[in-house]
């Protein structure tokens, strides 16, 4: 399901030539509605809508830039068709192609056509390069998820099959870096402190990143200090791991 902004930009991206569209003859107004269907379409990869949020664009730049990708991958510079083409003022437009410039998705590039004649070009080198790296990421992110046994791992200490949001939760500490081993130190803890929940675990994990851990010989570290001063005042970030921090929740 389209988001209800981006719904609403491609609205504008619609409707903005009916608007200038003046009042008079009903047949005049039918034939130009009927020129605009006419006028072609602008063909936008579900890889990309899905993505868009990820190239860090307003999404009037986005759907710019959607319009540009299906001029082709290098093209003849000519803001004033652009600017007819959408029905937008040339400054805005310009304000858009500034914009895709200074976030490196295009380039205006002097080249020599086939007359040997130098003309000023747009070329989407840099856009189609951004695009195979956020796939590459997005594909190593689906293989590590794929690989991973921390969901069985889970399942069969809480005896449970996980639901939908439990995947969630588990994905979100991976997506966060959060290694598989530090995750299975956080379940023995909740499990030997009887509690099976991945909110309780979430909490230990939380508390463990606030005190600097980031592996299991962190966890390892500070229990060795908490031994070694179990009869003076614990220093409450060094007692994370064995003390019951949640009690009062549960």
């Amino acid at each position: 399901m389209i988001s209800f902004r981006l719904k609403e930009s491609l609205e504008w991206f619609f409707f903005f030539k009916y608007d200038n569209i003046v009042d008079g003859d009903d047949f005049v107004k039918n034939s130009k509605l009927i020129d605009i269907f006419k006028s072609g379409n602008i063909v936008i990869p579900m890889f990309l809508l899905k993505s868009y949020r990820k190239f860090k664009l307003e999404l009037n730049e986005f759907i710019f830039l959607m319009y540009l990708y299906n001029l082709g991958d290098c093209f003849l510079f000519n803001p004033n068709k652009y600017a007819d083409d959408l029905g937008l003022d040339l400054g805005t437009t310009m304000n858009y192609i500034d914009a895709l410039t200074e976030k490196d998705f295009i380039q205006v590039k002097v080249m020599k056509n086939e007359k040997g004649l130098m003309e000023e070009v747009v070329t989407l080198e840099n856009f189609f390069q951004k695009s195979v790296l956020i796939t590459m990421s997005e594909s190593n992110t689906n293989n590590n998820l794929e690989s991973s046994n921390i969901f069985e791992i889970i399942e069969k200490e809480f005896g449970r099959t996980l639901g939908p949001i439990d995947y969630e939760i588990i994905r979100a500490w991976l997506d966060n870096n959060m290694s598989e081993d530090l995750i299975k130190e956080a379940l023995k803890e909740a499990t030997l402190n009887g509690v099976t929940t991945l909110r309780y675990i979430d909490k230990i994990l939380y508390e463990w990143g606030k005190a600097g851990v980031k592996e299991v010989k962190d966890v390892e570290e500070i229990r060795k200090k908490r031994l070694e001063k179990e009869d003076k005042d614990s220093n409450i970030d060094l007692d994370i791991v064995d003390w019951n921090w949640f009690d009062e929740d549960e």
